[in-house]
């Protein structure tokens, strides 16, 4: 919880979630409960929501809009960014009580409407924490002909009875669809069909390492046609087809239709799950929340956003095919490795990856790439200098 969830950067939110000044977000940072609002100036805050006096806590519901931020044990009020503003009966006090502001994380910054945060002051610049990672939020974000996305429609959360690092690990392997999730391609045509009905050698998409332990299933490979990863036919929705032909021209935006959006872990919490959003929350070591919401696209009419709202709920909601499975898996997982620790084999395909220019991994999609990336990142966190090569070894 120290040395990933505070000495580094986490997603907190999307600043379309707090457009207004006044209006808030409540997130967690690794189990530290925080806050992001936006001021009357437009600068967005990350603040711990535990009030400065008696330690509790001031903002209760998961969203809303704020003047002033008061707690409702004694009254306390601060501005939208901290600063105290008034103390009830203050008679009963001495001293100076203008430094008993809220705890404001020192670093905050964004990147493509995406907000990340960290306590530590000394963290390296946010940019460098993603490294060539931002391309995959770049495809994101670009799947709008504006090039803006939008965090409306609410979240919903599971409770997973595993490890937090159960789920970015299984999120970006490709060898568990043809055995966890068979029934989801028997019954619906999707982009898993290729993991699924095919053969090893007939695979096309792929697994990569993209450093910093960001991860990614590369599906792009099996598309044979543009919306092929929506789930329709090419001429389903003319006027999104038009709109990101004119926004980037016909190379660009042909390929993007082809190709569709990123399935990737951003290191260690943010899960671009195609057309989904999906925060990681740690809640005890045997216990984990995945919290998700539809990706929707500003500049398209509302069939599209509502047909990204279907997919969503079928693979991710309630009731959906994809997560439930995933959640049986995970929980297994957790149960078996209670007992006595043993050896893990992360080995799958370490002989045949790829290394381009960029330093990206690639290997074959059923490869445990994205595992040995994402446990090599966490092994250089928790243990500085370790060395950066060779096997990985999870006790």
């Amino acid at each position: 919880m120290n040395k990933i969830f505070r000495m580094g950067w986490v997603f907190i939110c999307h600043d379309s979630e707090i457009p207004n000044a006044g209006d808030f977000v409540r997130r967690n940072v690794g189990r530290e409960p925080v806050f992001a609002i936006r001021s009357r100036d437009g600068e967005i805050s990350v603040i711990v929501n535990r009030c400065a006096h008696r330690g509790n806590i001031i903002c209760q519901e998961d969203k809303g809009n704020r003047k002033a931020l008061v707690c409702q044990y004694h009254g306390w009020a601060y501005d939208t960014k901290g600063a105290l503003v008034d103390v009830p009966y203050p008679g009963g006090f001495t001293g100076d009580f203008s430094c008993h502001g809220l705890e404001r994380l020192p670093l905050v910054d964004s990147y493509q409407g995406f907000v990340f945060a960290s306590f530590n002051e000394n963290a390296p610049p946010l940019l460098d924490h993603l490294g060539r990672a931002t391309e995959l939020i770049d495809r994101a974000v670009e799947m709008s002909p504006v090039g803006r996305i939008r965090l409306s429609g609410g979240w919903v959360q599971h409770r997973f009875n595993c490890n937090w690092k159960m789920l970015p690990e299984n999120d970006t392997d490709g060898y568990h669809v043809n055995f966890v999730h068979p029934s989801f391609a028997q019954a619906i045509r999707s982009n898993y069909d290729e993991a699924v009905l095919d053969d090893e050698e007939g695979l096309k998409s792929l697994a990569k390492d993209w450093g910093n332990g960001h991860t990614e299933l590369f599906f792009s490979p099996s598309y044979t046609r543009p919306l092929e990863w929506f789930g329709c036919a090419e001429g389903r929705h003319p006027s999104y087809t038009k709109a990101l032909l004119a926004a980037y021209g016909e190379e660009k935006g042909g390929r993007i239709l082809k190709d569709g959006p990123p399935h990737a872990v951003i290191f260690p919490n943010l899960f671009l799950g195609e057309m989904n959003i999906v925060r990681f929350e740690p809640v005890a070591p045997g216990i984990c929340l995945h919290v998700h919401t539809p990706m929707y696209l500003e500049g398209v009419e509302d069939d599209v956003n509502k047909r990204i709202l279907r997919q969503s709920e079928g693979a991710l909601g309630p009731t959906a095919f994809l997560l439930a499975d995933d959640c049986v898996i995970a929980e297994r997982a957790q149960r078996a490795l209670q007992g006595k620790g043993r050896w893990l084999d992360l080995s799958r395909g370490a002989e045949r990856e790829v290394v381009a220019g960029d330093g990206v991994i690639s290997s074959h999609l059923t490869d445990e790439t994205p595992n040995r990336g994402f446990w090599r990142h966490y092994r250089n966190v928790m243990h500085p200098g370790a060395p950066t090569s060779g096997a990985i070894a999870v006790a």
